[in-house]
């Protein structure tokens, strides 16, 4: 098992450029799914949800080919409907192939997903609207078994705006033969590009960016070449750890807009951060506590809260953080406290004293985005701290070491 050793406290410098989003690529591949035709993906980043996305899809009958950063798909003869459990218990975006194989084939079995230990994160709004477009589901000894007919285009309403619903419904809705209607749909731009990407092959999907999304449906699709947006996650973790470190970065290949909730809280804090279109640039800065809730987008992202609050252990008086989306997301904060953070959790609220001095100990990952906020803490913190279980990271930072290593900050990985 690989670990990390990361020196500090490092000043960092220098450009990084964004993967693209691992949550924009894992419903488009799961998209794939529904033509006939080939499709062309540019750039997708080598992470570990990714292979196992597409190590689904070939069990599915997609044949898989690579030329340079081009990833092509056909779909054209599947042969199978069935996910199975050993390539998605470790792996919750696996849900995704649901919608299209549904769609594509009129039946799934797909098994309950994993992913990571931050909550409970039920898939009732998915399967219970999926029956209101015609679908009969069974559960079955840990697996999703549905069958359709034929999709009958509908009205739903969605109890919360559910990102992995929105994207499903979207998806099992573009064969329809009608117009579907998805209201109090997520806002996250991830929908948005699966969308687009969706329009592109020639769906018809409407209210993109809204939250009343409307599909028509189409016959077919078409031979696309398309390239997702870039990771305001990954974004959002190289803004903070350049904060957290005193240093001035520039971030390229990531919509500012995507993530202008965060910058909005980062400047409230006294952060110096500048914007175009496709770059950020932030500066040294003076900052203090915060009080900042999660929300869906466009608020703050719980996907970054485990992040900022490893930069608030760094700045001047308190801050409040309430975790409203995952009632189990504050894995991280025993392993900040390791290091001589002062931190307090009062249920779904944390309460950060900032400024106290980090001190390196032998620490671990929990999840994904807690492995993040241990890599900002690691390179404020003085001496060699000791990162395991790094495979957390690897299902979603692309070439981490080697773009905080460009960056100046002193880290490599050792097998153990």
């Amino acid at each position: 098992m690989d670990k990390l050793i990361i020196s500090g406290p490092c000043t960092l410098s220098g450009n990084v450029r964004i993967s693209r989003a691992k949550n924009a690529y894992l419903p488009i591949l799961a998209a794939v799914l529904l033509s006939d035709k080939p499709i062309h993906l540019k750039n997708i980043p080598e992470l570990q949800d990714i292979k196992t996305m597409i190590k689904l899809l070939s069990n599915l009958g997609v044949k898989v080919t690579k030329n340079g950063d081009i990833t092509t798909f056909d779909a054209k003869d599947l042969n199978s409907h069935e996910a199975t459990y050993d390539l998605v218990k470790t792996m919750r975006a696996s849900i995704f192939v649901l919608g299209p194989l549904l769609a594509r084939l009129g039946k799934a079995k797909v098994s309950l997903p994993g992913g990571c230990a931050i909550g409970t994160r039920p898939i009732d709004l998915h399967l219970t609207n999926l029956e209101k477009l015609g679908c009969e589901i069974t559960l079955n000894a840990g697996y999703v078994e549905a069958h359709v007919a034929k999709m009958q285009p509908t009205s739903l309403r969605l109890d919360f705006p559910s990102v992995g619903a929105t994207e499903n419904l979207i998806m099992a809705s573009v064969f329809a033969d009608g117009t579907t209607t998805i209201e109090n749909a997520a806002l996250e731009p991830e929908i948005d590009d699966l969308a687009n990407f969706l329009n592109a092959m020639g769906a018809k999907v409407t209210g993109i960016g809204t939250q009343k999304i409307q599909i028509t449906g189409v016959k077919s699709f078409n031979e696309v070449t398309y390239e997702a947006i870039g990771d305001r996650i990954e974004a959002s973790t190289y803004l903070m750890a350049a904060l957290a470190t005193g240093s001035d970065i520039t971030i390229e290949g990531v919509q500012s807009k995507h993530l202008q909730f965060v910058i909005d809280v980062l400047r409230k804090m006294g952060a110096k951060i500048e914007t175009t279109d496709d770059r950020i640039m932030v500066f040294k800065s003076d900052l203090k506590g915060c009080q900042v809730d999660t929300a869906p987008f466009p608020g703050f992202p719980t996907d970054a809260q485990a992040q900022l609050i490893a930069l608030c252990t760094q700045v001047k008086g308190i801050s409040v953080i309430t975790e409203n989306i995952f009632e189990n997301r504050f894995m991280h904060v025993p392993e900040l406290i390791r290091l001589g953070a002062d931190i307090t959790l009062k249920g779904k609220i944390a309460v950060i004293e900032g400024g106290m001095p980090l001190t390196a100990a032998p620490i671990m990952c929990t999840d994904l985005r807690a492995s993040a906020a241990l890599i900002i803490a690691a390179l404020a913190t003085k001496g060699d701290t000791e990162l395991q279980r790094v495979y957390h990271l690897d299902r979603g930072y692309e070439k981490l070491e080697e773009k905080f290593s460009k960056l100046g900050a002193k880290i490599k990985r050792v097998k153990e």
